[in-house]
């Protein structure tokens, strides 16, 4: 990595105010590569110190109880309103930031990173749950495939009860989110029972029974299958069907009670750079970029931008954040699909 890729994001006087920031994240995404964190501070002079959380909820609680503690915290866009609405985080200045030009304006202007008309969040990377299948396969138009008596014994389903319920509310045409008519999503998920041979819950077993031909057509993250492809040289393709992708999406933020913000914004803006993201895909692996320029200067036949589509951040429906009493509904209705189906 070049010194290149953090020029101009912040000048001697910057450098020699915040000599030190804190990042919040998961350990290994991304931000904590070391060539990236000596790139960034041989140019600014900032130093970067890492810690890290092992839930969303963790997360929260961190930043509620250490107050001034962090600079930078990676969040879930999902979470980004409830934690905005605590004030925790500080509205993002773009201003402060040569890189954003480039952000997708589906996931710069989102509403999950803007609580009362201003932006608590700077998308960063992106994925979706969708569809894969064995090459040489016929391509799904609709997750109705999932159903089709063609494909009867080889579906394989995420074992995850937001997944699952995302799948039947699109096929009903309902909000994902907050579908209106379980019941109706229930006996979608029920159709599938002919068809399913696997409810598969980690990316290693997947990849396993995949390899073992046990199934045909399944229930996916784009990610995955860049991995699964790349490192297993597995023959799977990936497939966004009609209804749109189940999309995700994670933000850095700049925390309230933080004393270095601009510091926090010039690792950030190096985040969103593209020569920090060309490298950290092509050589480490990461999620899609929410950069489109990032995107557009990997290699035309790279994987994740094969399957990372610019048209799919245009049909697929982020994930929002889940009151308590709508995750124990969503919980339920998987628990009865997968009675259904062991029955």
């Amino acid at each position: 990595m070049g010194a290149a890729a953090v020029a101009g994001m912040a000048g001697p006087r910057l450098a020699r105010a915040a000599t030190s920031i804190t990042v919040l994240n998961w350990q290994g995404y991304g931000t904590d590569e070391a060539w990236a964190v000596k790139a960034f501070t041989e140019k600014t002079g900032i130093q970067v110190v890492h810690d890290y959380f092992s839930s969303e909820a963790e997360m929260l609680t961190k930043l509620r109880t250490n107050p001034g503690v962090y600079d930078v915290a990676l969040i879930n866009s999902a979470r980004s309103q409830q934690a905005a609405g605590e004030d925790l985080l500080a509205e993002i200045d773009f201003s402060k930031l040569k890189n954003a030009s480039g952000l997708s304006p589906e996931l710069r202007n989102h509403p999950n990173l803007k609580t009362a008309g201003k932006v608590y969040g700077v998308p960063w990377v992106w994925g979706i749950t969708a569809l894969a299948i064995r090459e040489g396969s016929t391509k799904p138009d609709s997750y109705a495939a999932l159903g089709d008596p063609a494909n009867a014994g080889r579906v394989a389903l995420f074992d995850d009860a937001v997944s699952g319920v995302a799948i039947g509310a699109l096929l009903s045409g309902q909000d994902m989110n907050n579908p209106t008519d379980l019941a109706v999503v229930t006996e979608k998920l029920k159709a599938f029972k002919p068809n399913v041979k696997l409810l598969w819950s980690s990316e290693d077993q997947w990849n396993k029974s995949f390899a073992a031909k046990e199934f045909d057509l399944s229930v996916y993250w784009s990610g995955a299958s860049v991995r699964s492809r790349r490192i297993s040289k597995l023959p799977v393709e990936f497939v966004v069907p009609k209804e749109g992708g189940i999309g995700w999406l994670d933000s850095l933020s700049v925390p309230a009670t933080s004393t270095k913000q601009d510091a926090g914004l010039a690792f950030i803006d190096y985040m969103i750079d593209p020569e920090f993201y060309v490298e950290w895909a092509t050589k480490v692996g990461a999620p899609a970029s929410a950069n489109a320029a990032a995107m557009e200067k990997l290699p035309a036949d790279d994987l994740n931008r094969v399957i990372h589509k610019p048209e799919y951040l245009k049909t697929m429906t982020l994930q929002s954040a889940l009151p308590d009493d709508r995750r124990a509904a969503f919980n339920n209705v998987w628990e009865e699909v997968k009675a259904f189906y062991a029955g």
